[in-house]
């Protein structure tokens, strides 16, 4: 008999309960080492604001500290959310796992380095690419040479540590939307399970087996299927805004170019007020189609 491949819960929702259990640890941690291209031990989630599971908190997103094959010790933020400024609060999350988790008292360069892995479920920026890494580098103005740490310096920090790129936040961006489902290696089979919440049978990468058989609804207990299925429900209220907020009978195509009206006025910093006024439409609609 022919394996089937088996269905998953959605990856966002499963960031703000399951995989924040040591149990499930493996999980996030298979997904992390295909992402870095190096093993992942996840040693501790830690705890922080952002980590507390309050009923009405609406961030997916988890912050863990982690161990890489070279043995460095790194702070890995993941955060999976649907919000058209999602770049600041990139920079915002990052910037308050740093503030949390220094030490009162230690020296600045003993502090881990930060790397944000950010899921995105919608069309971020302007790329071609489905995958972006960033690192910080210092270009000199005139040089045009790249600023390095001194061996001085290095003497200072830790082993790991010998660029200055490794001491300033890293960042990864999946824009799973962009993934044509064409999966080439093992890391497409993340990126595939991520959009399609599915896992195939010839499925071979880290961790990814450990989700076919933890992040099915069917392993939910009935308190966790009740919130998931609540939660999906909300989702599907939230789409089905965007597909019904401006259904009044009018051509096709006009609730998709108001709806971009709405994004674009709200990108430019126009109150939710403003953009309901200009578009025609109600502050409720607003605010249900920007939290898609």
């Amino acid at each position: 008999m022919k394996a089937e491949a088996k269905k998953l819960i959605q990856f966002d929702w499963a960031i703000k309960t399951l995989l924040r259990r040591r149990a499930n640890f493996p999980i996030l941690a298979g997904f992390l080492s295909e992402l870095l291209g190096t093993d992942v031990t996840i040693e501790a989630l830690l705890e922080s604001e952002s980590n507390k599971n309050h009923a009405k908190d609406k961030s997916n997103r988890v912050d863990v500290f982690a161990k890489l094959g070279n043995g460095e010790h790194v702070i890995i933020e993941v955060q999976c959310e649907r919000q058209w400024d999602f770049l600041s609060r990139m920079l915002y999350g990052v910037s308050k796992v740093i503030v949390d988790h220094i030490k009162e008292g230690e020296r600045y360069g003993k502090l881990p380095r930060v790397i944000s892995v950010n899921i995105v479920y919608f069309d971020l920026g302007h790329g071609e690419d489905y995958i972006y890494h960033g690192t910080t580098q210092f270009k000199g103005i005139h040089k045009k040479d790249t600023l390095q740490l001194s061996k001085k310096e290095k003497e200072h920090y830790p082993t790991n540590v010998d660029e200055l790129s490794h001491i300033f936040p890293e960042y990864y961006v999946l824009k799973v939307s962009g993934f044509n489902l064409h999966v080439r290696n093992t890391l497409d089979e993340w990126i595939y399970a991520l959009k399609e919440s599915e896992v195939k049978p010839e499925f071979k990468a880290k961790g990814i087996r450990e989700a076919a058989q933890a992040l099915t609804r069917l392993n939910l207990s009935e308190e966790e299927r009740y919130a998931y299925d609540r939660y999906m429900g909300d989702v599907r209220i939230s789409l089905s805004t965007l597909d019904s907020a401006f259904s009044d009978g009018r051509a096709e195509g006009i609730a998709e170019e108001k709806t971009k009206i709405v994004f674009n006025m709200h990108r430019s910093g126009l109150s939710t007020k403003q953009i309901a006024e200009f578009v025609e439409i109600s502050e409720k609609q607003v605010k249900a189609i920007l939290a898609v």
